[in-house]
């Protein structure tokens, strides 16, 4: 759907990604059209998410919901969003409004979490909104792996996220 389609009203459908052992948590905005039918995390074939961890963690890039969901197990990190409901244009960042932010000190009470980082401009600002007033902790702003970030290479995206390693995150 384009940037002129109408604004639907979407909830979240599918759980944060974590255990009591997370280290790292790492949250995006809103889930893609392609995520929401997929029911996980950087579903978009473009979106270069997981490939840019695997590359941190020297890993080969998970291809399943399963293997996705056992990497980010075994390197302790935890994923979800900022925005548990709002209007949204298709996948359109830009067009999120009426937003209910996601519960983060439920997630944050049940695991280790030593660093939240951000995935994108409109994940960090979202974050600096809604859930810095109410958890208190800062979080790292990291450049999108989304396909809209065309400016950023897989490489320098890499380069840029490998702020992530000063945490001990492999088992």
């Amino acid at each position: 759907m384009s940037k002129t389609g109408e604004y639907k009203r979407i909830n979240h459908e599918f759980s944060p990604v974590f255990d009591e052992y997370s280290r790292i948590l790492i949250l995006g905005s809103f889930p893609s059209v392609k995520s929401r039918e997929q029911q996980f995390y950087y579903g978009h074939p473009q979106n270069r998410f997981w490939k840019v961890l695997a590359a941190l963690m020297n890993e080969t890039v998970p291809q399943t919901v399963d293997e996705k969901r056992e990497f980010l197990r075994h390197n302790r990190i935890a994923v979800w969003d900022v925005v548990e409901q709002c209007d949204i244009i298709g996948s359109s960042d830009s067009s999120i409004r009426s937003v209910v932010p996601v519960d983060l000190p439920w997630l944050l009470g049940q695991t280790h979490v030593e660093e939240i980082y951000v995935n994108g401009g409109k994940a960090y600002a979202l974050y600096q909104k809604y859930l810095l007033p109410v958890v208190g902790r800062d979080c790292v702003r990291l450049p999108s792996t989304s396909p809209a970030n065309a400016s950023y290479s897989l490489d320098r995206l890499t380069e840029e996220w490998s702020r992530l390693l000063h945490i001990e995150v492999a088992k």
